[in-house]
């Protein structure tokens, strides 16, 4: 089960800090996790889960993840292809595509 937190953390180049200071989560119960002398109950689980965009059977090896990775990447090729947003996608590792579609909805009215 670590090793798709892991996995997790890696895809979207942030640090296990991060995730702890934004879940609210001890970082020492994320490393006593890593070292296998932990595993996370239930709620903090699901808090991992939701902070990645997953499910709590992801999480745990149970089910594939439920976003779709190809159309997102498809949707910021499109997105790419606009000046205005290379910003964007500094900001958005690790984004979901409704994340980029509410900041894309924000600048775009900034713009206006």
């Amino acid at each position: 089960m670590y090793d798709i937190f892991a996995k997790l953390i890696e895809e979207r180049g942030i640090t296990m800090y991060r995730v702890a200071k934004e879940t609210k989560i001890a970082q020492a119960t994320l490393i006593d996790w890593k070292n296998g002398k932990y595993t996370p109950k239930l709620d903090k689980l699901q808090r991992i889960a939701e902070y990645f965009g997953v499910s709590v059977d992801y999480l745990m090896g149970k089910e594939k993840p439920v976003t779709d990775d190809d159309e997102l990447n498809e949707y910021l090729e499109e997105l790419r292809t606009r000046p205005e947003m290379r910003m964007l996608f500094k900001l958005s590792k690790g984004a979901t595509k409704e994340d980029v579609e509410q900041a894309v909805k924000i600048i775009e009215a900034l713009r206006k």
